[in-house]
């Protein structure tokens, strides 16, 4: 990848994440809002954040998996997933500027 085509590929993926965004919108108008269908569409970003940090936890080392014992466990104590998700963040933040 060039410095050239670096904007061509982020503008592309823009134009590709607004175009889901839009289709979905507007095919929603037409379906009808049942309970299953909003449960799904309440636990969508719970399971997208899910895949994301399971590659990354995967992936990763101890400071990886000590942040994610870490998001847990503020889950488990506060219910709150935005504190949990920077705490987590400042987790590996300092682990890994410790060298962990």
């Amino acid at each position: 990848m060039t410095g050239e085509t670096f904007p061509l590929l982020v503008l592309a993926m823009a134009g590709a994440a607004f175009f889901c965004r839009a289709i979905g919108f507007l095919t929603m108008r037409y379906v009808p809002m049942t309970p299953r269908i909003e449960a799904a569409l309440k636990a969508t970003p719970v399971s997208v954040m899910a895949g994301i940090v399971a590659i990354a936890v995967v992936r990763g080392g101890p400071a990886e998996w000590a942040a994610t014992a870490v998001v847990l466990l503020l889950v488990k104590l506060t219910g709150n997933d935005i504190l949990a998700a920077f705490g987590g963040i400042i987790a590996i933040a300092l682990l890994r500027a410790a060298g962990a």
